[in-house]
């Protein structure tokens, strides 16, 4: 049997934690920070645990990261 692949995206973009969970940096920090209200910027800093919806989305293409 062939190893699986993981995607390339998903390796670069999030990390599991040590209880399985993703996590993964806040989405709309990379330009136009001056229409950003402060409190947004502050609560988009660091990295966040995504929602169990979405962290098995990422867990399809991340078959090792377990």
């Amino acid at each position: 049997m062939p190893k699986m692949k993981t995607k390339s995206a998903c390796k670069k973009r999030f990390k599991m934690t040590a209880s399985g969970r993703v996590k993964a940096a806040g989405a709309g920090k990379r330009h136009g920070m001056i229409k950003r209200t402060n409190k947004q910027i502050r609560n988009q800093r660091g990295t966040m645990v995504l929602a169990p919806g979405d962290e098995g989305l990422v867990k399809i293409h991340m078959p090792y990261a377990r």
